[in-house]
């Protein structure tokens, strides 16, 4: 079993290509002698984790890459096959693919961790394992990173589009930036935005679009009843309501979707449904977006949720025969965006969201300032349809080149 491990790690790095990275690749190293990739299904952990051993270790004959679901580890430990390969073939760093389908990872991983002082573990797992989660300390000795969906700048330069660097957050609503000469030079670019709003989030858009939302809602259906079902370890008939919770968002715009509204629709009591919200946020199915005020759990009826991108909405519409509101899609991806990129995002009353105290309002071409001219100064329009920033009003495709 073990020749058929290493036969695998051999064939995957050899398929491995170069042509685009995630955002993170820049950013992502092993310095630590344990470190994490965490993030929704299908957002590229395992391509990431492949190029960055192909492309960045200086000597890869003492690497190994191994996905966790691989039926070796039925009847034999994660401690032992360290063991074996430490001892036989000299590995000493391990990429640990999905290791949230090894049922005592934690454990075995701060046994590693203590056990073998020259080894270093670079695992990815669901967007749920949390180092901090584990119950063995393994926040104090990991590093962990977060892979996201792809930004619109990404989706322009996989596509071999346009490559555009990235805009921080204040070049943006400055106006001082050039973004909207770059988006110029572009052909179609309102036409290509729009079809990225559509299909453009996880990076297996790159595969084809015939099957990209059946790819999604296989994904969803996964995150469900295989990474939930292990590791909240919840009954198996309790997990349809995550299906019924997630159907019922995509049909309500957020500001009329709140617990006890979720809760009246599937027949769950508020303190079930909000446990559950919290569990599909931490599997990036969900956002739940709170305002200042929202610090303790009496007041997380002010949240706002949101699915957790645009791409999600029009898969599940399609699934169940429902047209996706255009407004809701645009908050969405200004609210992934956004924090996608870093930067702490809150709802609030004079606008749709603020940031790093600016308010914004997201809306069309049409929309107007009646709703912020109160707080002129501090707060912009973000409006779809527009490509050239004004005084005050920002186009809303800018803020895919966050990140």
């Amino acid at each position: 079993m073990l020749n058929n491990i290493r036969e695998i790690n051999r064939r995957l790095l050899k398929s491995t290509v170069f042509k685009n990275y995630r955002y993170l690749f820049d950013n992502f190293n092993i310095k630590n002698r344990l470190t994490g990739i965490v993030g929704p299904r299908g957002t590229g952990k395992t391509v990431l984790l492949l190029q960055y051993m192909k492309e960045k270790l200086p000597d890869i004959s003492k690497a190994i890459y191994v996905s966790l679901d691989n039926i070796y580890f039925s009847n034999n430990t994660l401690l032992g096959f360290v063991d074996e390969l430490y001892n036989i073939d000299g590995i000493k760093i391990f990429f640990l693919d999905e290791i949230h389908k090894y049922n005592n990872w934690n454990q075995e991983l701060k046994n590693i961790y203590d056990s073998y002082p020259d080894v270093k573990v670079i695992f990815s797992g669901s967007s749920s394992l949390d180092l901090v989660k584990g119950s063995y300390d393994l926040s104090r000795r990991g590093v962990m990173y977060k892979l996201k969906g792809m930004s619109f700048r990404e989706y322009l330069k996989f596509n071999e589009i346009a490559d555009i660097r990235k805009y921080s957050f204040t070049e943006l609503i400055s106006g001082d930036n050039d973004l909207n000469i770059e988006l110029e030079k572009i052909d179609r670019i309102k036409g290509i935005f729009k079809e990225y709003l559509r299909m453009g989030y996880y990076p297996f858009v790159m595969e084809g679009k015939d099957t990209y939302y059946q790819k999604i809602n296989n994904t969803i259906e996964k995150t469900i009843y295989i990474d939930i079902s292990n590791f909240y370890r919840l009954k198996t008939s309790n997990l349809y309501y995550f299906k019924k919770i997630i159907s019922y968002i995509a049909t309500i715009p957020p500001g009329d979707l709140s617990r006890n509204s979720i809760s009246k629709h599937i027949g769950l009591d508020n303190k079930t449904v909000q446990h559950y919200l919290n569990i599909l946020q931490d599997t990036g199915i969900v956002k739940l977006i709170s305002d200042r005020r929202a610090g303790s759990s009496i007041l997380k009826s002010r949240e706002k949720i949101y699915l957790d991108n645009q791409d999600l909405y029009y898969a599940i519409s399609e699934w169940i025969g429902y047209t996706c509101k255009l407004g809701t899609v645009r908050e969405t991806f200004f609210v992934n965006m956004i924090l996608n990129s870093g930067l702490k995002l809150f709802h609030c009353k004079t606008g749709d969201f603020e940031v790093n105290n600016k308010i914004f309002e997201i809306g069309g071409k049409s929309k107007s300032k009646r709703q912020i001219k109160d707080s002129l100064e501090n707060s912009y329009l973000v409006k779809d349809d527009i490509f050239y920033s004004s005084k005050n009003v920002l186009p809303l495709i800018f803020f895919g080149f966050l990140y």
